[in-house]
């Protein structure tokens, strides 16, 4: 049972380490380019339809949504899907894994997409407490959803935001997810989760500073 579940943490955590390689790569535009990658229409569907003949339904879902919408993915593993940037999204990622999330019901998280975003220390416990989905990178100056659908992505980014800018307090952006998601599945209109309701941020970064200055700052 140790060996086992050893095993399964170390796949995780070799997987973890592959998708940040890739999506860094992504990012930073230091792989092939889209045409070497991707090669023909018919070859990446039959190659995308090889790699997930296992994955769960949401994920297979997710990642034919995505090439629907965006194009092929410019990277693919038996364990992930990968695409630069895309529409609003800086990148996104389709897993294989699924991660069990029950709020606002019972679904799995499968897709995550990140844009450039910045947010005050203090805000961090805020999204926690809104959605254990959504998270916040300080030093990348990122924040990223993942849930099983996009529109449920722009939901919860935009809801993180009227966090952050104080619009809204952690309860009734959990009460407007919920409403929001309820009119999405019923076709009905539902705005937050049809695109980002917020102006795209730019130098997000925050390297943060070293410990010394934190000793001068005390009088250390």
């Amino acid at each position: 049972m140790r060996e086992t579940t050893r095993g399964t943490m170390l796949s995780r955590l070799v997987t973890a380490a592959a998708v940040l390689v890739v999506t860094s790569a992504l990012t930073s535009g230091q792989t092939k380019t889209e045409q070497t990658m991707r090669g023909s229409g018919s070859e990446t569907k039959g190659r995308m339809a090889q790699m997930m003949r296992d994955w769960p339904k949401a994920s297979q879902e997710a990642a034919a949504f995505m090439s629907q919408k965006y194009g092929a993915p410019a990277a693919m593993t038996p364990d992930f899907m990968a695409w630069g940037k895309t529409g609003p999204w800086k990148r996104t990622v389709v897993y294989r894994m699924e991660y069990a999330h029950e709020f606002p019901a019972h679904h799995t998280d499968v897709m995550q997409q990140w844009i450039d975003y910045k947010a005050v220390p203090g805000k961090y416990n805020d999204l926690a407490d809104y959605d254990g989905s959504v998270v916040l990178e300080r030093t990348a100056g990122e924040i990223s959803a993942r849930c099983d659908k996009e529109g449920a992505n722009f939901l919860a980014l935009n809801l993180a935001n009227e966090i952050v800018t104080g619009k809204r307090s952690v309860r009734d952006a959990r009460k407007m997810y919920g409403e929001q998601i309820t009119a999405m599945k019923a076709k009905q209109p539902a705005p937050y989760t049809e695109k980002l309701l917020f102006s795209p941020m730019t130098n997000t970064g925050d390297p943060d500073h070293p410990v010394s200055a934190d000793r001068a700052s005390m009088g250390r």
